[in-house]
């Protein structure tokens, strides 16, 4: 599937959706935390004006410290540094963090603290977008949190590999929609602090010149949240999938796609699309592993391949389409990233960085994943068919109950 037909470089282009395309940017891929963070070190080390990052982990391991280390240093040396981390991922590391990058002159925010005390369903509704950005001119998105590839509990350390994920470096006129999604959100949490006295929302005009084409890829930012773009991320795959032809392949480490996802994923390989699925195989959360197989009968009986990853855990939420389409972030395809959390996926039309992602997926599969033969599926004893449709049934109430979801 070919892109829309970029404009001039640097211009945007309206599909029939609410989605622009941009041309004329450079986009790199970068796999695993190995590749992520000494790119994300080096842009910390290199920005001079100012420092936005958002996301839902910050650990307390070596790459957190580091992190938080490179970020300190930066704001002492007059870079305004803005941090924002979710209330529950973040934990008590990045409400300490609040305190210790503060005395160097960073501001951190807190998104949705937690206050279980204070059970609401908004309580569910995270920040689970991973974005940084450096200076208006390049910017990261992609599913890594900040936390070490080995972070894993005692009994897993050194039985398993590193976490399986990806993120991509962005530069071109796509970073000033990047910035602006960023912006924004930090100025809704800054005028609901400060009582309605936190400015004017940033707008395209407030932010500095659409930086300038440095490439010849075409892309475009993709949110979800609550507001105007609810369904974004899942329309965006649904129309790939339907002008797809030849091959499709998504890596998500939690699957559990509402009812027309999966009718759409059916009528692919209905009409000939090679559809594979690589899912997680090491289980993280025992609920969301069992309930995803769930719905594997459906999917396999309509001729789709699975596959789960058993090197490590798998964090990825990416897809390939044709070779042609490619789309990398920080989305699951189940109901809590579908219907609850803020999200952000980059989605590229460009031939040689969707191949790129293809042979690393194609690698996994190949090297570090088990198939999920039909026969063997449905040969699974009673207890497993009970455990699946159990978790199955806990997920899919929550959801209605969480988000009264219509579609799951």
């Amino acid at each position: 599937m070919d892109a829309p037909a970029a404009r001039p470089v640097g211009r945007s282009l309206r599909l029939a959706a609410p989605t622009v395309v941009y041309g004329g940017n450079r986009i790199r891929l970068l796999v695993n935390g190995e590749q992520y963070f000494p790119a994300l070190l080096a842009a910390i080390d290199a920005a001079r004006r100012v420092i936005e990052i958002e996301t839902y982990i910050f650990a307390e391991d070596n790459i957190g410290i580091r992190v938080a280390f490179a970020l300190a240093a930066a704001a002492s040396r007059g870079v305004e540094v803005r941090l924002l981390v979710d209330g529950f991922g973040g934990g008590e590391y990045a409400r300490r963090l609040v305190h210790e990058l503060g005395v160097h002159g960073a501001q951190v925010r807190i998104y949705r603290p937690e206050r279980w005390w204070r059970l609401q369903r908004k309580l569910l509704r995270r920040l689970h977008r991973k974005i940084a950005v450096f200076d208006e001119q390049l910017a990261f998105v992609g599913g890594i949190n900040i936390i070490d590839d080995h972070n894993v509990p005692d009994p897993l350390r050194g039985r398993l590999g590193p976490r399986f994920d990806f993120a991509v470096a962005c530069e071109g006129p796509i970073v000033q929609a990047i910035t602006l999604a960023v912006r924004r959100l930090w100025w809704t949490l800054g005028f609901a602090g400060l009582r309605g006295r936190g400015g004017r929302l940033p707008t395209k005009r407030s932010l500095p010149r659409q930086p300038p084409p440095v490439g010849d890829m075409a892309a475009s930012f993709v949110l979800r949240d609550n507001f105007r773009h609810r369904r974004a991320i899942e329309h965006a795959y649904l129309r790939a999938f339907d002008t797809a032809h030849e091959e499709v392949t998504i890596a998500n480490a939690y699957f559990l796609p509402g009812r027309r996802f999966r009718a759409a994923l059916v009528a692919m390989a209905a009409r000939g699309v090679k559809v594979r699925l690589l899912l997680q195989g090491e289980p993280e959360y025992a609920i969301q592993f069992y309930a995803q197989r769930a719905l594997y009968g459906q999917l396999l009986a309509g001729g789709i391949e699975i596959f789960e990853y058993t090197a490590s855990h798998l964090h990825a939420k990416v897809a390939v389409v044709d070779e042609r389409w490619a789309t990398v972030g920080s989305s699951n395809i189940d109901p809590y990233s579908l219907l609850l959390a803020r999200e952000a996926n980059v989605v590229v039309y460009d031939a040689g960085f969707a191949r790129q992602l293809a042979a690393a997926l194609a690698q996994a599969i190949a090297q570090h994943s088990r198939r999920i033969a039909p026969a063997d599926y449905e040969r699974r004893g009673w207890f497993a068919r009970a455990r699946d449709w159990c978790a199955y049934f806990i997920v899919r109430v929550a959801t209605v109950v969480l988000a009264r979801g219509r579609d799951y």
